[in-house]
């Protein structure tokens, strides 16, 4: 895997054609006026912050909301107000509905002019009922356009959200759907069960949704695992895999607990030791409201949580540089147990879960640190 001296760059971009009826991300519809302003204030303070600080980034994620919403230009004049490495990966979220429906080829091309060279497309089932069932306006043709468009740019690195426990679905449909990837192109694919949030209009009908129960769900996150390995996606976190090479390099970042810059509105930072957020109000990020503190970052108990989502775990090396020390011998007693029921392995070199332990990675990873 891919590492980076330099911090990596998130933006977060809060527009919606509509609300998903799962989604309780900070997000709405909003007028092209907005967009033009809330544009301009992203560029605003990107210029500020590179002008205090001297940042380069090594990546830049756009996520939102849905990026693709503010249009190839603005996104184009964002990207170039950046001062990136020469191999900065640049990722922008899209929605294949917009892509399909309301971009050109003209506008995928200014995008990949502009610098970036990586799109992450919420796709979440190539099943049609599977789809409708999320609120999702795009079928698998529209999908399927979307996927011509950005390679008809000379983006090759994409990759496909695949959601896992939802309606209508089982593990026959799931294997279609990675199907689906892999006739694409795709190199990547992030694959991760629903969770019913509150105050989404999920929670108010997850009795009527038909959804699988627990043993259903691990069942399906533990097919979906085993055939994404078949298809050449080799796991490197608990919901994210990628074909050799093509493993998201922005996302490493925060499960290495380095350091990342996120501006705009409901966007968190870890960057000079520090964590801080914008808070989740568009109007208040336009008229210039500062970062909220949120106390110092980088602790060796987050480090342990963050390394713990990837399959390559919590090392000896890597807690050795960052921190002066070993794992704890404490903490190697602990997972040892766990070892003895097949949910990890923990040997001289570390600690690392297996997809069974993704399963139960948060009771695992709260016995390591108590």
């Amino acid at each position: 895997m891919m590492t980076a001296d330099k911090p990596g760059l998130y933006i977060h971009i809060p527009f919606c054609r509509s609300k998903c009826p799962y989604c309780d991300f900070y997000s709405f519809t909003a007028d092209e006026a907005t967009k033009e302003e809330y544009t301009a204030s992203i560029i605003k303070n990107i210029i500020i912050w590179q002008a205090e600080t001297g940042a380069e980034f090594s990546t830049v994620y756009f996520g939102g909301g849905t990026p693709s919403q503010l249009g190839s230009e603005n996104l184009s004049k964002i990207i170039k107000a950046i001062n990136k490495q020469p191999d900065c990966e640049v990722t922008v979220e899209c929605n294949p509905f917009d892509l399909s429906e309301s971009w050109s080829a003209d506008d995928m091309l200014r995008l990949a002019d502009s610098g970036a060279n990586r799109i992450s497309m919420g796709m979440q089932s190539a099943i049609e009922n599977e789809r409708k069932a999320l609120g999702r306006k795009a079928g698998r043709e529209q999908v399927e356009k979307a996927v011509k468009l950005i390679k008809q740019s000379g983006i090759d690195n994409f990759s496909l959200d695949l959601m896992l426990g939802i309606p209508y679905q089982t593990v026959d449909t799931i294997k279609e759907s990675i199907a689906f990837c892999t006739e694409s192109g795709a190199k990547h694919v992030s694959s991760y069960l629903l969770k019913i949030e509150q105050g989404t209009p999920f929670e108010k009908v997850e009795k009527l949704l038909d959804l699988p129960d627990e043993d259903g769900c691990c069942e399906m996150y533990l097919a979906a695992c085993e055939e994404l390995e078949k298809q050449g996606y080799k796991q490197y976190e608990i919901s994210n895999f990628a074909v050799p090479g093509f493993e998201s390099r922005h996302n490493l970042i925060y499960w290495d607990c380095r350091e990342y810059l996120g501006i705009g509105a409901a966007a968190h930072s870890f960057f000079g030791g520090k964590r801080f957020y914008y808070p989740s109000d568009v109007q208040q990020f336009i008229s210039g409201v500062k970062p909220v503190d949120d106390g110092e970052g980088g602790s060796f108990e987050e480090y342990v949580m963050l390394r713990l989502r990837l399959t390559e775990g919590l090392t000896n090396s890597g807690c050795m540089k960052r921190f002066g020390h070993d794992i704890p011998k404490e903490m190697l007693e602990k997972a040892s147990i766990n070892e003895k029921h097949g949910l990890l392995k923990a040997d001289e070199s570390g600690i690392r879960l297996n997809p069974k332990g993704f399963l139960v990675s948060n009771a695992i990873i709260a016995d390591l640190l108590s």
